[in-house]
């Protein structure tokens, strides 16, 4: 095992509180409430050297290595997240069907699995009560100050709850579906990104793509269930 995936795997995560959050979808004017038990979420979305580390791919520049890794699609992530767990001696949190398309999650293993929405919006808020936890310029790479691109994680000031990057950098996927009536398969990712104008950046902006898709300022954070 290599000494990134070493330093990641003894690198504690942050135990997230249980709570509630109140979720909505202006498309569509609707509110709805979510009970949440505790779990882990990651300090920081997974960054290339991770990535790269545990997918065994070459590893760019020390500068490049601390970045958020982008271009990965929905099933990346999920197919990163039983592996990481393999490698960690957990039970992977997700079967998935021989043809890659059906896949379930194990909520109730401790494997490194995706957060859920309503799990992402509330560690995101961390108790607070506005659209951003903080003065954007401080907490965010976002269009006005990125200079067009990708910064190293941790770089910006966290949230109450010591999370960094929850806001602006990267898009990060969640596990759930967007509406599978209207949209069948695509799935949501939070939090805005490095390109992303202010209004983009905030707690309760919810986003969609297909799951196959990939895109340059969208990537992912792990979470693990307690």
């Amino acid at each position: 095992m290599s000494n990134e995936i070493e330093r990641y795997l003894n690198y504690p995560l942050v135990k997230i509180p249980g709570g509630e959050i109140e979720l909505r979808d202006d498309r569509i004017k609707s509110k709805w409430k979510v009970e949440l038990r505790p779990f882990h979420l990651a300090r920081y979305p997974v960054t290339m050297e991770l990535y790269n580390a545990i997918t065994n791919k070459s590893s760019k520049s020390p500068e490049e290595n601390h970045k958020p890794v982008v271009n990965i699609s929905w099933h990346d992530a999920i197919s990163f997240c039983n592996l990481l767990s393999h490698k960690a001696g957990l039970k992977e949190a997700y079967t998935i069907s021989k043809d890659g398309e059906h896949i379930i999650c194990d909520w109730e293993v401790g494997g490194y699995r995706l957060p859920s929405e309503a799990e992402w919006q509330y560690a995101c808020k961390a108790g607070t009560s506005g659209y951003q936890y903080g003065e954007l310029d401080k907490i965010a790479w976002y269009n006005e100050n990125s200079d067009g691109e990708l910064h190293a994680v941790g770089t910006k000031e966290p949230n109450a709850w010591g999370l960094y990057d929850m806001l602006g950098n990267v898009w990060e996927w969640c596990w759930d579906l967007y509406d599978e009536q209207v949209y069948g398969s695509y799935r949501i990712f939070r939090g805005g990104s490095w390109a992303e104008e202010a209004r983009g950046c905030g707690a309760t902006c919810r986003r969609r793509s297909h799951p196959t898709f990939s895109v340059d300022d969208l990537g992912f954070r792990l979470a693990r269930s307690l």
